[in-house]
């Protein structure tokens, strides 16, 4: 069998298993006596052991089968949970992670093989390390031999039966005995258990489902089944699967299980008529109900890939844009059929726009879940207690803006643990928790989703940031005075800039926050910055929940025109050349109190005018960046309109005051400014 077919799918599962192990780990250090997560641990060790057997990937088998012997001791108590042995742990996930970003780019697990951490988990155990899962599989195999008239049954599976029989349902004891050249034992058994599922409901199994998934056994097991369906069928439904030799298919008798003869009539082991009747209902029916449910939702979710989505939203813009074209059309206006047409066309657009983007979100743990382990792993480097939390992981974004987001939510982390949480004994100085707290929450806010990183932390030192800008001669001492604690804070998002006393692996070298700032800038978004000092900072990112498709505002500036996103616009005004002042050079007006500085498109577009202007009556256009306004003048409004954003290309790819540009109804194209950098 060819198993390079299931290559992408191995990928993509062990991928889902990793953040499993990952998250779980995180748990199970917070909650060493937490059995659920270790047992969730040890099932998903069980699963990339039996994965990656299956697709031949022996390092990885060997690893995961080292795992599991030790997770196995500590189910049993046999070893207890240290700190030590988490970060052994840990140290797998990454060897794990690393095999299978050597799938991913070569199609082999690589030379590695992580002989130290093999030896770390064997040491636990004090047992020496093996040289490959395959020695030890073959040594316990003749230990899996089956004795199918001799099995036991505990309390639970004895009264499941006992109330089946009352129920006039069929209990059989089912052995089947594979073909002795069949090479892949566990898929076949799969088959079989997946078949016998469908009719019936399994209550024991002979060896247990576990060794039979790791082929410990011969070529026959045996199990316990419920079933509606008479022998005959379930009989020919297994003889009917290929490498399957034997049926051997029986009523189950009472001798045939030792357990009946052993289990005693205690109340506590033996649950009333009624709560049997409940359990018997629920393991016919519950239990049944909840593998359908996931089965079902199973089948209902698919896996594309994010090229084919961009490839119908570019198809859903395209009708967008011919949609746009069909309301431009003159003479028509009076035609009730065609704007009755018109009116439904634009519903469907609409509604098939939206269904679209649903597809396209995805939620933003995606990229969250990568973090408490960076944390963890940095608060240890630096010594430092803290305690992270997250809230918001379930809203949603765009998968482009997924893809991105990521890095700059990095640097600002790291930032929050180096420069804003405190060592243990300076918070004790300032009567502070020692445990330094970070919080990292998204929401979303009407069109945007805010992304916010907070920590209890010094916060930012605005003295020493502006002394910082003056010894690097960015601003005088004379400007310094009048600046405003956002104008110092701005300094920071400056290429080079940091405020760091000496360089460290994590900062000092001045690349970060102009990197995030730039970053979030390019998807359309903004960055905000709160901070008191001695209690901490708050970092907060707007960002749109969409890059393609946008709702925006057209206007003309002498025969061009041009749009800029709606959600980035406060209102619109009229003035006069009168209502404008100078202020250091900058001309503003004032607005309800406020002053606004304006900018005159023209000059920054440098549009040339074929014939003279009113240059006493003025639009403004009011656009806001997070608190801050300011009025660009355009000539004229044409109005709201959805456009969709098509890249410059990289000819015009330095032209910063421009972010993209769109295709008008005539045809047209119109260029979309970028509000952030023009302000």
């Amino acid at each position: 069998m060819d198993v390079n077919q299931y290559l992408d799918i191995f990928i993509e599962e062990t991928r889902e298993n990793l953040l499993i192990l990952n998250n779980s780990l995180l748990q199970l250090e917070k909650e060493p006596e937490d059995k659920a997560t270790l047992n969730e641990i040890f099932r998903v060790a069980h699963t990339l052991k039996g994965m990656s057997g299956t697709m031949g990937f022996t390092k990885m088998q060997s690893l995961t089968h080292d795992m599991e012997n030790v997770l196995d001791a500590l189910r049993n108590d046999e070893v207890s949970i240290t700190t030590e042995l988490v970060d052994t742990l840990f140290k797998c996930l990454d060897a794990l992670e690393n095999y299978l970003n050597e799938i991913i780019n070569t199609g082999s697990e690589g030379s590695e093989e992580f002989l130290d951490i093999i030896e770390s988990l064997n040491k636990v155990l004090n047992v020496e390390t093996k040289d490959n899962v395959q020695e030890e599989v073959n040594e316990n195999t003749n230990e899996s031999m089956l004795t199918t008239s001799n099995f036991e049954l505990d309390t639970y599976e004895k009264n499941v039966i006992d109330k089946a029989i009352e129920m006039d349902m069929n209990v059989f004891k089912l052995t089947v005995v594979l073909n002795e050249g069949c090479l892949l034992k566990a898929a076949r058994s799969f088959i079989i258990f997946q078949t016998l599922e469908n009719h019936s409901d399994i209550i024991h199994s002979q060896p247990k489902i576990e060794d039979i998934e790791d082929e410990k056994f011969d070529f026959e097991f045996t199990v316990v089944i419920v079933t509606s369906m008479e022998e005959s069928v379930i009989k020919n439904e297994i003889c009917s699967i290929s490498e399957v030799e034997k049926v051997f298919i029986s009523p189950l008798e009472i001798n045939d299980a030792e357990a009946y003869a052993a289990i005693t009539e205690d109340k506590e082991a033996n649950p009333s008529k009624d709560e049997q009747k409940k359990t018997v209902k629920s393991k016919k029916t519950g239990e049944v109900k909840k593998k359908a449910d996931k089965k079902a939702k199973t089948g209902k979710t698919v896996r594309v890939e994010i090229d084919r989505l961009d490839v119908l939203l570019n198809l859903v813009s395209e009708l967008i844009i011919q949609k746009t074209r069909l309301e431009g059309i003159k003479g028509l206006e009076d035609n009730q059929e065609y704007n009755e047409t018109l009116e439904y066309l634009k519903r469907i657009t609409t509604n098939l726009h939206d269904a679209v983007m649903k597809v396209r979100m995805v939620p933003i743990e995606t990229v969250f879940n990568r973090f408490p382990r960076m944390i963890r792993d940095i608060s240890k480097e630096l010594n430092k207690k803290i305690e992270f939390t997250m809230t918001g992981e379930e809203t949603e974004l765009d998968r482009t803006v997924i893809d991105e987001i990521g890095d700059p939510l990095i640097h600002l982390l790291r930032n929050s643990i180096d420069h804003g949480i405190e060592s243990v004994d300076i918070r004790k100085e300032h009567n502070k928790d020692e445990v330094g707290k970070i919080c990292l929450r998204a929401y979303q806010d009407g069109n945007n989703v805010v992304i916010e990183v907070e920590d209890d932390g010094n916060g930012i030192d605005l003295d020493k940031v502006k002394n910082k800008a003056i010894q690097r001669e960015l601003i005088s001492e004379e400007v310094a005075k009048s600046l405003s604690d956002k104008d110092i804070i701005d300094f920071l998002f400056k290429p080079s800039f940091s405020t760091a006393d000496k360089v460290t692996d994590l900062s000092g070298r001045g690349v970060g926050l102009d990197v995030v700032k730039t970053k979030i800038e390019n998807l359309g978004g903004i960055i905000e910055v709160v901070t008191e000092k001695n209690k901490g900072s708050r970092f907060i990112i707007r960002l749109p929940l969409t890059l393609a498709i946008i709702q925006a505002l057209l206007v003309y500036i002498g025969s061009e025109t041009y749009a800029i996103q709606l959600n980035s616009i406060n209102q619109i005004i009229n003035i006069t050349t009168d209502d404008i002042n100078m202020v250091n050079k900058q001309e503003v007006i004032l607005l309800r109190d406020k002053v606004i500085p304006i900018v005159r498109l023209e000059d920054v577009l440098g549009v040339v005018r074929e014939e003279e202007k009113d240059d006493n009556q003025l639009t403004v256009v009011i656009a806001k960046k997070g608190d801050k306004l300011c009025g660009f003048v355009v000539d004229g409004i044409i109005g709201q309109q959805e456009i969709v954003q098509k890249p410059l290309g990289k000819i015009l790819s330095d032209i910063k005051i421009i972010s993209s540009a769109t295709i008008l109804g005539d045809g047209n194209v119109a260029l979309i400014l970028d509000v952030n950098v023009l302000m």
